[in-house]
């Protein structure tokens, strides 16, 4: 019976994640407080895993009557929908406030306001036109290449993000409709990490130390640039640090294949 009760908590904590992170519908009878999100996190990079798995399985579809370009747009495309364009958001958010604030006061403000300015337009138009471009040339040497890509980068990324809530602070209460995680406990991070390498090590094993030691790399980079501009993150920069860090894997795969990895 104990048993059974804590596989049901750890749906319920899966369910909130997705609940949070997706416009994927859960159910509405499902309570969700800061203490139940915060432990949520831990299934963060799991959600990720869902997304690109989706994600991979329209482009594998659509490739399969129409160009893989179009393939790779339609797969983007459905991780719009299935997130709600939710960290995409916060990259432009982020840009917003980083390039049209001086001090951390003003970036936080700028941050807060819904309109998007001409630094979080370019920001999500060279994002998202790198990341096709990206698909595209792995594509080019094998579409199973970009299938697995989706995959890697969606589950990855979100892991990477996720964790800076273990170390970071939480600058500000966030402006959004909704609320944010803002602690992690041990327990919740080791969690988080476990479930990017046993992804790593389902869809590329012969590279996990190589992805291990990138994952430490992209979150040192983040770290560094999100303290030196604000002191700490909030639900914006999370966005953008799942968005940075999936265009980097991205090219950290490209350059592997480059390379004859």
């Amino acid at each position: 019976m104990r048993d059974r009760a804590v596989w049901l908590e750890q749906l319920r904590l899966l369910l909130i994640a997705i609940g949070f992170f997706t416009r994927i519908p859960v159910p509405s009878q499902i309570n969700v407080d800061s203490d139940s999100l915060n432990r949520a996190s831990r299934y963060f990079g799991l959600v990720g895993l869902i997304v690109g798995g989706v994600s991979a399985l329209v482009m594998w579809l659509v490739s399969l009557a129409l160009p893989m370009s179009i393939a790779i747009v339609l797969a983007m495309l459905t991780s719009v929908l299935l997130t709600g364009g939710f960290h995409e958001d916060g990259l432009a958010d982020t840009a917003d406030g980083f390039g049209g604030g001086w001090s951390i006061a003003d970036k936080l403000s700028i941050m807060k306001d819904s309109r998007l300015g001409s630094y979080g337009a370019l920001a999500l138009v060279l994002v998202l036109l790198l990341k096709f471009e990206l698909l595209t040339e792995l594509a080019l040497y094998d579409p199973v290449s970009a299938f697995f890509a989706l995959i890697l980068a969606h589950t990855l990324s979100r892991v990477i993000a996720a964790s800076l809530i273990y170390s970071e602070a939480y600058v500000r209460d966030d402006g959004k409709s909704k609320p944010l995680a803002h602690q992690q406990s041990l327990n919740d991070l080791g969690i988080l990490l476990l479930t990017g390498v046993l992804v790593v090590m389902l869809v590329a094993p012969a590279s996990i130390v190589t992805f291990i030691v990138c994952a430490v790399i992209i979150r040192f980079a983040l770290v560094f640039w999100l303290r030196s501009q604000i002191g700490g993150y909030t639900g914006d920069t999370l966005g953008a640090a799942q968005q940075l860090s999936e265009l980097a894997i991205y090219i950290l795969l490209l350059v592997g294949r480059n390379s004859g990895g």
